[in-house]
């Protein structure tokens, strides 16, 4: 891997799907991405038409784009760090699998299931093929929702690989995110929860950033830190905007 420098910084690529609305998907990864100092790159894999509202249209683009789309970036620009988000379906998860299979690049797997504002972006053999992506990443990232689908901590803890257990969409004032490495210590970060509506696309910010910051380097806590403290600057700096769920203040945050 290249060192990551303010000239040359680290290439990130972010497989995702796209929100209309940007506070979401792979316009919160760029933004993201960009304002940690990185080099964003995307594979699109699905278009959505969204708000703050919900969604209301999804398009998953072919199989062959989505590949094609890595294949451009690993063959010319390269990739230090790969985030992958919204998959579409499992045709899709299929592809990117075999793309990352055997590529060596640290990873993280946001398991998008379900959008903020509660609309379904997975199907039940989307989430089956969830597994080979586990596999390979070097980080799970579910939440509460998310967690359970997967078979709680019992059913990860039978796929042997790490996961960061989020608390953001749990119960009470306090948020608490537990990274579970198999024979490692549990590793715990613990906030008061910032109490605001504006949360959409809080977990493709975070695996956007813990993404970014694996690419310019860090170890993995370090980076699960910074991209934690990103996403509350960027909750505490929300713009304010729609009427339901709304986006995060990306813009507003150095990382």
């Amino acid at each position: 891997m290249m060192a990551a420098t303010p000239a040359r910084p680290a290439r990130i690529l972010a497989i995702a799907g796209s929100d209309s609305s940007g506070g979401a998907g792979i316009q919160a990864d760029i933004k993201t991405i960009t304002m940690m100092g990185g080099y964003a790159m995307t594979a699109i894999t699905a278009v959505t038409a969204q708000n703050t509202l919900g969604v209301t249209q999804v398009l998953a683009l072919s199989p062959d784009m989505v590949a094609a789309q890595i294949d451009a970036c690993l063959s010319d620009i390269g990739v230090d760090a790969v985030k992958i988000g919204m998959l579409g379906s499992a045709e899709i998860a299929a592809v990117v699998a075999d793309r990352l299979e055997h590529a060596g690049i640290p990873t993280i797997f946001d398991p998008v299931m379900i959008a903020t504002s509660g609309a379904a972006l997975a199907d039940e053999d989307t989430i089956a093929a969830f597994d080979r992506l586990i596999s390979l990443a070097t980080l799970t990232t579910p939440n509460v929702a998310e967690l359970a689908a997967l078979g709680g901590h019992a059913g990860m803890a039978l796929r042997g690989r790490a996961y960061l257990a989020k608390g953001g969409d749990a119960e009470g004032t306090e948020i608490e995110d537990r990274l579970i490495r198999p024979g490692n210590d549990d590793i715990i970060w613990r906030a008061s929860r910032i109490e605001t509506r504006h949360t959409h696309g809080t977990g493709c910010t975070l695996s956007s950033a813990i993404a970014t910051g694996l690419g310019q380097g860090m170890a993995l806590d370090d980076a699960i830190a910074a991209g934690r403290q990103f996403v509350r600057a960027a909750l505490l700096a929300a713009p304010g905007f729609g009427q339901g769920s709304g986006p995060l203040g990306h813009h507003a945050v150095k990382g």
